[in-house]
């Protein structure tokens, strides 16, 4: 039975490892949705973070915009931001799109922070509705901040150079006003703008200095393409600056502001611009709206690559693969718990997993499991706890929103393990204290009849068996006596 077991678990290893490679593979199937109809505006909406399944749906969306002819593709953003290499993803496709890409920030309330700051400079029409906003671009580490790093120590016979404030140099020439910009709300001038300005927070690490500053390089390189504002965008990186829609507009960091999507195709109507190494005028005013769905491998792939949902089906595997090596035979918790250990597995091949704190989880359930094989009285199971809640922590340790476990989730997690360690702990506890009631220790303290009377030596019945027994005093026939010792098949036996 237990062979059977194990060959049938290995054959759901080999079926789950085909069904989950299929949304990595290279050759994807065409979108489910009807194919974009000429002289249309495709609509595609990025919602909550940006993550793997995102950049896939929005990539395949322009891929299928350009295939059927459609005049415009409308990114329609509310997003906290996400990965950046999903972010990347979906620039690259921008950037190489024959389709004019309008970045629309909407409804009123949404935003386009982080990586959808990005995307929308990268666009070819940045478009705001009304009380939105974006901004707050500032990259974020995966793994955790660094510590950081300690200052050098100073060469022997070397007096270190004093660091003052620097001064800002006197400007008897004021920078040209840029066109209907009023002149509170003006960016510096790129030749005003410092290498390091001395008003944005410096960052602490060697790390963190090439990340921000490939950051700036890269989301300036974006507005000079698009002719945007580079300095306000080297703001929002650096100070982690945000703005509103209004303001936005007044500094050219958007286009347009339009209350919905056919107010927005009315007011890009005739407007030029470069797509690829030509330049096409937008003819966008009648266009009928088309709203593309993801298809369902994207929708299944975004659900198994949501951080929670990673996390709960590795729970699900890691137990149901336990109960069935305690139950050979049972069949489904293997093939339950072999089928979502491998999703599981496959979503953190593409999520930003710590494993740091993945071997920690994998350490702390081994320690449990180990609890149920040596008698430490919780100890290990109490270090395992530990070491799988920490773990559970650090897993998606990012500031990156939507990209990191609830932790009501991981406390719920965690309770119910401690509960178990405990009750575990109280029933060894309480089996130490039962009394023996098998072999020589379980008939000391028990009673025997004795069967006639004498002094020293006689016969008892205990159990309904005759035994030779021995007493200090005189016991009668009939009498309850208690065993005290038991030597070889001599009971040594008192009165009760």
């Amino acid at each position: 039975m237990k062979t059977t077991s194990l060959s049938i678990i290995a054959m759901v290893i080999a079926m789950a490892l085909s069904v989950t490679a299929a949304p990595a593979a290279p050759q994807v199937a065409p979108m489910a949705q009807a194919t974009p109809t000429p002289a249309s505006a495709v609509v595609l909406e990025i919602k909550g973070a940006i993550g793997p399944a995102t950049s896939r749906y929005v990539v395949r969306g322009i891929e299928a915009a350009e295939k059927g002819g459609s005049g415009l593709v409308i990114l329609e953003v509310d997003t906290p931001g996400g990965l950046d290499t999903s972010m990347r993803d979906i620039i690259r496709a921008i950037l190489a799109s024959p389709v004019p890409v309008a970045t629309y920030v909407a409804p009123s309330g949404a935003r386009a922070a982080s990586a959808g700051t990005y995307i929308l400079y990268a666009s070819h029409v940045a478009a705001m509705a009304p009380a939105t906003n974006l901004g707050a671009a500032t990259p974020v580490s995966i793994g955790g901040e660094p510590a950081p790093e300690p200052n050098p120590a100073p060469q022997p016979g070397v007096t270190p150079e004093p660091n003052p404030t620097p001064t800002p140099a006197p400007n008897p020439t004021p920078a040209k006003k840029p066109t209907g910009v009023p002149s509170p709300t003006v960016a510096p001038t790129p030749t005003s703008v410092p290498d390091k300005p001395a008003d944005f927070p410096q960052p602490a690490t060697a790390m963190e200095r090439k990340v921000i500053n490939d950051a700036v390089a890269y989301i300036r390189g974006l507005a000079e393409l698009r002719g945007r504002n580079a300095d306000w965008a080297e703001q929002a990186v650096r100070g982690a600056a945000s703005l509103p829609a209004s303001a936005a507009l007044q500094q050219n960091v958007i286009d347009v502001i339009a209350r919905d999507i056919p107010d927005l195709l009315s007011k890009i109507d005739g407007r030029e611009v470069k797509v690829v190494d030509h330049t096409v005028k937008l003819a966008t005013r009648g266009l009928v709206v088309q709203r593309v769905k993801p298809d369902w491998r994207t929708e299944l792939l975004a659900v198994i690559t949501e951080p929670m949902v990673a996390y709960g089906l590795m729970l699900i595997g890691i137990y149901g693969l336990l109960l069935e090596g305690y139950n050979p035979g049972v069949m489904l918790p293997g093939v339950a718990g072999t089928i979502c250990l491998l999703i599981a597995l496959f979503a953190f091949q593409i999520l930003s997993v710590n494993y740091a704190g993945l071997a920690l989880v994998a350490l702390g359930v081994g320690m449990i499991i180990a609890e149920f094989f040596f008698p430490t009285f919780g100890s290990l199971g109490l270090g395992g706890l530990i070491a799988f809640v920490v773990g559970s922590l650090i897993l998606f340790d990012t500031e990156v929103p939507g990209m990191n476990i609830a932790l009501p989730l991981i406390a719920g997690v965690a309770t119910l393990g401690g509960l178990v360690v405990v009750g575990i702990a109280y029933i060894a506890a309480r089996a130490m204290r039962r009394p023996v009631v098998t072999g020589v220790q379980g008939m000391v303290g028990d009673r025997a009849e004795v069967m006639q009377a004498f002094t020293g030596t006689g016969r008892v019945r205990y159990r309904g068996e005759l035994w030779k027994a021995h007493s200090e005093v005189e016991l009668q026939a009939g009498q309850i006596a208690r065993i005290v010792k038991v030597d070889g098949l001599t009971l040594w036996v008192e009165p009760l």
